[in-house]
């Protein structure tokens, strides 16, 4: 019998599928072709789990021994760490593809390894697949693929990987993308006249990052579109208040135009308060050196010392109402 042949005689391959499922994102796990599902701690050790890790990141690209040796012990590894490494990885064929040792996932490249994508159902890649498509898509059709990637990135990834260097980088980069996807799905959302939903992924968006003036925007935008003047106009305060105190500065001319828009709606709600919001907007336009000129009252003679009395008199009233 040829050595082949003798081989394959000891070791048959699986009639179970060769494929995996792994997720990246949340917690970790990966499902083999005969239903078995492996967690963290199942894979061999710390090292064994962060090569198939390492080439997760890699889905379907090689890397060189030397390159996964340098990551796993930065610069200070051990002497036959190719040996080891070739032990480790040997042992992660075993674990993650019974059966299947030639024909599997893990693969040997030159001078390196790699995951054949094929074979492997990786949410991280998902994730990355629905982006990509929802570039080239119109927005209705962009909108549904950024809503799914959404919700393939609700928790952190690699979330269990707390020391590693590489897996925090790509963490934060996932996070990066993650908020990117918001960002445009409410800016998409708000295109396709759906105010409530770009409203709620931009108030999604602010509880990740509240300096975030495109999430600012979009929201304030949202709630103007809606109707919602009062909130918006809250929304606006809050804003103003969080780049003052964290980025010393101001909101930018989108805000600002939407602002002035609010206190106009505000003002044609209730036509009571319309000397209160074209004082507002005198001065308003007195700090951002338009002189004024937006004020609503263009027949009246303002100056800035007639719409601080005006504005005075008004909190007073209010003081004394409370």
């Amino acid at each position: 019998m040829s050595l082949d042949k003798l081989k394959n005689h000891s070791e048959p391959e699986a009639e179970f599928p060769r494929s995996i499922s792994v997720n990246l994102i949340g917690d970790f796990s990966v499902t083999r072709g005969d239903g078995t599902v492996l967690r963290a701690g199942d894979l061999g050790g710390l090292k064994t789990r962060q090569i198939f890790e390492l080439l997760l990141l890699r889905l379907g690209s090689p890397i060189s021994k030397d390159r996964l040796i340098e990551v796993l012990w930065g610069g200070r590894a051990p002497n036959g760490a190719v040996a080891t490494l070739e032990s480790y990885v040997s042992m992660l064929r075993r674990i993650i593809q019974p059966g299947h040792a030639r024909t599997g996932p893990l693969r040997t490249a030159t001078g390196g390894y790699l995951l054949d994508a094929k074979l492997v159902d990786l949410d991280y890649a998902r994730f990355q697949h629905l982006v990509r498509s929802a570039e080239r898509c119109q927005p209705a059709d962009a909108l549904p693929r950024l809503l799914t990637a959404l919700e393939l990135c609700t928790r952190p990834l690699l979330g269990h990987e707390l020391t590693a260097e590489w897996a925090e980088e790509a963490r934060l980069g996932h996070a990066a993308a993650a908020q990117e996807v918001r960002l445009k799905a409410a800016e998409t959302a708000s295109l396709l006249g759906r105010t409530t939903e770009s409203i709620r992924l931009a108030q999604e968006a602010l509880s990740a990052d509240q300096l975030s003036e495109r999430a600012w925007i979009s929201m304030i935008l949202g709630l103007e579109h809606a109707g919602m003047a009062a909130e918006g106009l809250s929304a606006f305060e809050r804003c103003r208040r969080v780049f003052a105190t964290h980025l010393g500065c101001e909101p930018g001319p989108v805000l600002k135009g939407a602002h002035r828009r609010l206190l106009h709606q505000t003002a044609e709600a209730d036509p009571d308060l319309s000397e209160e919001v074209a004082a507002l907007l005198y001065l308003g336009g007195r700090l951002n050196g338009t002189g004024g000129s937006r004020s609503l009252d263009s027949g009246r003679e303002w100056t800035s010392e007639i719409a601080g009395r005006i504005l005075h008199n008004f909190i007073q009233r209010a003081h004394e109402a409370s």
